[in-house]
């Protein structure tokens, strides 16, 4: 290495120059890398958040299993236990969420006709007292955007079908979170590689506040999916709703979108109430409301904690990002990957602690 930089000197090149260079180049592979790979880099991390769901099973059971295979066997039981569980929800939601899917599919055309001859706007408006004229001014306003709403929500339903159906290699998900949870000791091994004690210890803490962040994250949002559609399928069933369980489910995948993700079903929900000719499409949009503001001031502190410590601002920002450089996949990612990017920001500016500090619960996973 001394033999080439003085080469460098010798041939009119500053050392320093060379360095910058240098770093520039790896900068730009490594980047050009990530790129190229952007698709297995995705079903990683997912893997991993996937991982971090089956975690505190997979520990609990470890702890009864016999010494020799203990991991293994946790794993097993624990997989088990998931395949049962999805075929119970298969068996018993599986037929009125196919129908409802099946009905809502046939139904779009004529909804999509009644919102075009303003037959819908009409019997809406006058049902609350709107005069006739009054109720034909609003239509007229309706009628000249509504085929840029219908073509955005096409497209947008169009999008969202492709991508799933190019999404089949969300099956290799399982696969890869067994591997990882199999693998208990990467924290430590990925530790190794710093030759510096100190810099071991801090790349151990900056590994444990990551550890624990995601998996409170994940874990967190989980719960509040399972909650959004269990009250919403039970709220929504018995006000005799239209697609009760189908626009239940869609509220609970959204809740895993920070945000937008809640705004998008609230929104999507009362439209489809509007469309379908529900009698009280208003009540709707207030339980809507309602059950936000239950989500973010009661459930969410109690389930989340002070784990994502980010003003909402910023939120909105990462999401809004997410969704230019990723779509989908980054709204979902944003605010995790910008929670760990703090994290770390703020581990590596502080002295590197003794790894006794960290907490016992959170050391279990080296």
């Amino acid at each position: 290495m001394a033999l080439a930089w003085s080469q460098g000197v010798t041939l009119g090149l500053d050392p320093r120059t060379l360095r910058v260079v240098w770093t520039v180049a790896v900068v730009a592979v490594a980047g050009a890398l990530v790129y190229a790979l952007r698709h297995l880099i995705v079903l990683v991390v997912f893997s991993v958040f996937f991982a971090y769901l089956l975690y505190p099973l997979v520990w609990r059971l470890e702890r009864h299993m016999p010494t020799r295979y203990r991991r293994p066997l946790a794993l097993l039981v624990t997989y088990a236990l998931l395949a049962l569980a999805v075929a119970v929800l298969v068996v018993t939601l599986g037929p009125r969420l196919g129908d409802e899917v099946r009905g809502i599919v046939q139904r779009f055309p004529a909804m999509t006709a009644d919102l075009q001859s303003g037959v819908l706007v009409r019997s809406v408006l006058t049902r609350f007292g709107v005069t006739e004229s009054t109720a034909d001014a609003i239509f007229a306003g309706v009628r000249n955007h509504a085929g840029e709403w219908l073509g955005a929500v096409q497209h947008g339903a169009t999008a969202l079908v492709a991508w799933v159906a190019g999404a089949w290699e969300i099956v290799l998900v399982p696969i890869f979170a067994f591997f990882i949870l199999s693998n208990s000791g990467l924290v430590v091994a990925a530790g190794q590689f710093f030759a510096d004690r100190e810099h071991r210890l801090r790349w151990r803490r900056v590994a444990y506040d990551l550890h624990d962040i995601v998996g409170q994250y994940v874990r967190a949002l989980l719960l509040l999916s399972l909650a959004t559609f269990v009250v919403w399928s039970a709220v929504l069933s018995f006000a005799r709703v239209p697609y009760a369980v189908l626009l239940a489910a869609v509220a609970g995948v959204f809740e895993f979108v920070p945000l937008v993700g809640p705004l998008i079903a609230g929104v999507a929900t009362v439209v489809v109430c509007f469309l379908a000719g529900y009698s009280h499409p208003w009540l709707i949009a207030a339980f809507v409301a309602a059950w936000r503001l239950v989500q973010d001031y009661v459930t969410s502190p109690l389930v989340m904690g002070h784990g994502i410590d980010l003003p909402p601002a910023v939120v909105i920002l990462a999401i809004l990002a997410g969704d230019e450089l990723a779509g989908p996949v980054g709204m979902f990612l944003a605010v995790p990957v910008v929670a760990a990017a703090r994290i770390v920001w703020r581990d590596l500016r502080e002295p590197a602690p003794p790894l006794e500090a960290a907490p016992t619960a959170v050391r279990r996973v080296s």
